[in-house]
């Protein structure tokens, strides 16, 4: 009775170390893989599959987990390394590469070290692009630079199951002395930039104000010659006027008419005394002056005017007519002692 007691009691403690030996084989077997890891499994050392993040059961004793992978970008800091430009200018260079697993299998038995062989990847090829340039296109052309390494560096590293997504340079410094030099380059090419603006500006200058003096002298010519045109035709038709002045005396005379050379040695007369008159060195002139024969050189001038116009009408009304202009003081007698003396022109009385 007691024997079998215990033998039940042993064979339940058995079966409870199996229950509890066979819950911690689930438990070894069990496996969570987080977001953004990707985990290798091997069996008997062998690569089988990749979990993804999530739950997962393995078989105990048989797999095991090889690789643990981030799948996530990931940045590595390239240290600082002289580099020799090609026109024989050191200058030292660092940068950052950014790159992300793709996958994880290849990343995980394709390489050793994996960052390592990225890092060592980068500072080969950055000394080799920018060994291949000049120090102005070194300093001028970053991007161009990145884009070059980034496509070496991604293709080399494409059988490894990585995708590099960026390189950048981050500094480049070079020596002081050649820096000094840069300055002292970039000041003297500002200066002659500087030089030629200013040139340029005045040559537009001068060319602005010779325009401006070719238009004035222009407009000044033609001027000149409207001016000279209009003169011109004043001047004509003066003399028009005094032609046709001249003839209507001449035609006056050559009818006999007296009035007509009165007028004409009137006006001679009076054009003298208004030129004496107006003579800046004006003096007291004592002349014998007889009124009279003023008058009568008038009575004249209106008596070739009243001819001149016989048609003229009259003003209408009870208005009387306009007396008779005065005749010359000269008798008939004296004109007639001086008709053969008509061509000449009579001198002023008391001369």
């Amino acid at each position: 009775m007691g024997g079998g007691v215990m033998v039940v009691s042993g064979l339940t403690l058995f079966v409870i170390a199996l229950l509890i030996f066979a819950l911690a084989l689930v438990l070894l077997g069990v496996r969570t893989v987080p977001q953004g890891q990707e985990w290798t499994v091997e069996r008997f050392g062998r690569y089988t599959r990749t979990l993804q993040p999530g739950l997962h059961l393995l078989l105990p004793l048989v797999d095991r987990i090889g690789r643990k992978q981030s799948m996530m970008e990931t940045v590595l800091d390239v240290p600082s390394q002289e580099v020799i430009t090609r026109d024989n200018a050191m200058v030292t260079a660092d940068g950052v590469v950014f790159f992300q697993v793709i996958d994880a299998a290849k990343a995980s038995y394709e390489v050793n070290n994996l960052e390592l062989a990225i890092l060592n990847l980068t500072m080969t090829n950055t000394r080799t692009v920018m060994g291949s340039m000049d120090l102005d296109e070194l300093l001028s052309q970053r991007d161009q630079i990145n884009a070059r390494l980034l496509g070496v560096v991604d293709e080399a590293t494409s059988p490894w199951g990585v995708k590099v997504t960026r390189i950048e340079i981050r500094d480049i410094q070079p020596p002081r002395d050649l820096v000094d030099s840069m300055a002292r380059q970039m000041k003297a090419e500002r200066d002659r930039r500087a030089s030629i603006l200013e040139a340029e500006g005045q040559r537009q200058a001068a060319i602005l104000r010779a325009e401006g003096a070719k238009q004035a002298a222009i407009l000044q010519a033609e001027g000149r010659r409207e001016a000279a045109f209009r003169d011109a035709e004043a001047r004509e038709r003066s003399a028009q006027a005094e032609a046709e002045a001249t003839r209507l005396v001449s035609d006056a005379i050559a009818g006999g008419n007296v009035q007509a050379i009165n007028y004409f040695v009137a006006q001679r007369y009076v054009d003298a005394l208004t030129a004496v008159a107006a003579a800046p060195n004006q003096k007291v002139l004592f002349m014998p002056l007889e009124a009279a024969n003023v008058i009568g050189a008038i009575g004249g001038i209106a008596e070739i005017a009243r001819e001149a116009f016989p048609n003229r009408p009259q003003n209408s009304g009870t208005a009387s007519a306009p007396p008779p202009p005065p005749r010359s003081p000269w008798t008939r007698d004296e004109r007639t002692r001086e008709e053969p003396n008509r061509g000449d022109a009579p001198a002023p009385p008391g001369s």
